[in-house]
């Protein structure tokens, strides 16, 4: 099987450009980074209720305050953001940033929502064969961390809850989406509007990585694995034609990591898990040690395999011959 390094321009980008052209990759960044910013203002509006909710229901937090213990409140504070209450109402906030991203290309940029990846035909099947993608894939990793004696299942755990199961399954629903519908459908067709795809996918990609950057345990080897990881979002939106795809792959992957086989998302742990899990101490190289699975050569391996696969085949659909014509004229003008 032979990879071919080249990536075919999406119908997306020729659609996007058509209505208005690209700007400078800074300018594109700089823009991204501002709607996140508005985005993220929103989502900690839609936060307050729920987290003065857990306040005011947490006594030891509420002694700390009466006491005027600074310390103790910052550190209860910190405690009841690490809950899976907020973990899940945080993930449901993402709405707003699907929300906003689809306001901010429809009236900004007077894009239609094809151009974010959101084709009708075959959506279902298109999203059942990623959330097989990413279940596989993550589950390769965690088998690679098994066998290596990296990591190790402990059995069922005792914490588990249907009803809790599934509020965080909804959530890595939204969140895998809106996620993918930022980064891919919006971000990576907006620079290729100028740009080689090459170049719109690897910004895209350090750019995602970029944004994880504070979250907990976070390492050069994350960063890393979390680029790796938006390259192969982004050729596989590209090989699919859409966004449903990779926004299942995204999610499962969330799902099986954390309330599946119990292991930290970027860092951040979950009560609520099918098994347990324990890794390894002094084998933070393949388990990716407090980040989680993500940190680790394990998933840097399946990753690179993925992305090789992805590259190696066709894309899903061929263009219209007015796509492919333009395409080869903007490649002799580079």
């Amino acid at each position: 099987m032979k990879m071919k390094m080249k990536l075919e321009t999406p119908q997306e980008v020729y659609e996007a450009g058509a209505v208005q052209k690209g700007m400078h990759w800074m300018v594109e960044l700089l823009v991204a980074v501002l709607l996140f910013a508005v985005v993220t203002v929103g989502q900690t509006i839609l936060l307050l209720p729920v987290q003065i909710t857990l306040m005011l229901n947490d006594s030891d937090f509420m002694a700390a305050a009466l006491a005027g213990d600074v310390n103790g409140v910052t550190a209860l504070s910190m405690r009841l953001v690490k809950t899976d209450t907020m973990g899940i109402a945080m993930l449901f906030t993402n709405i707003v940033l699907t929300g906003m991203v689809f306001l901010f290309c429809r009236l900004i940029q007077k894009r239609k929502l094809r151009t974010l990846g959101f084709v009708k035909k075959n959506a279902a099947r298109e999203y059942l064969i990623g959330l097989c993608v990413g279940f596989v894939i993550f589950s390769a990793a965690v088998l690679i961390c098994v066998v290596t004696g990296a990591l190790k299942l402990t059995g069922l755990s005792e914490k588990f809850s249907v009803g809790v199961f599934f509020l965080f399954l909804l959530g890595y629903l939204i969140q895998g989406m809106a996620e993918e519908v930022y980064f891919r459908g919006y971000l990576m067709i907006s620079i290729g509007r100028r740009y080689p795809m090459w170049t719109a996918v690897l910004l895209s990609s350090v750019f995602f990585a970029l944004l994880h950057l504070f979250n907990s345990g976070i390492s050069l080897f994350g960063l890393v694995n979390l680029t790796l990881f938006g390259v192969f979002g982004a050729v596989y939106f590209i090989k699919r034609g859409n966004i449903w795809g990779i926004s299942a792959v995204h999610s499962i992957w969330n799902l099986a990591q954390g309330n599946l086989y119990g292991i930290r998302v970027s860092g951040r742990a979950s009560d609520c898990t099918v098994f347990t899990s324990s890794a390894a101490e002094g084998r933070a190289f393949i388990n990716g040690g407090a980040f989680g699975l993500e940190g680790g050569f394990a998933i840097t391996l399946v990753l690179l395999v993925g992305i090789w696969l992805l590259l190696s085949r066709p894309a899903k659909d061929s263009f219209a011959k007015e796509y492919k014509t333009l395409d080869n004229a903007q490649d002799g003008a580079l």
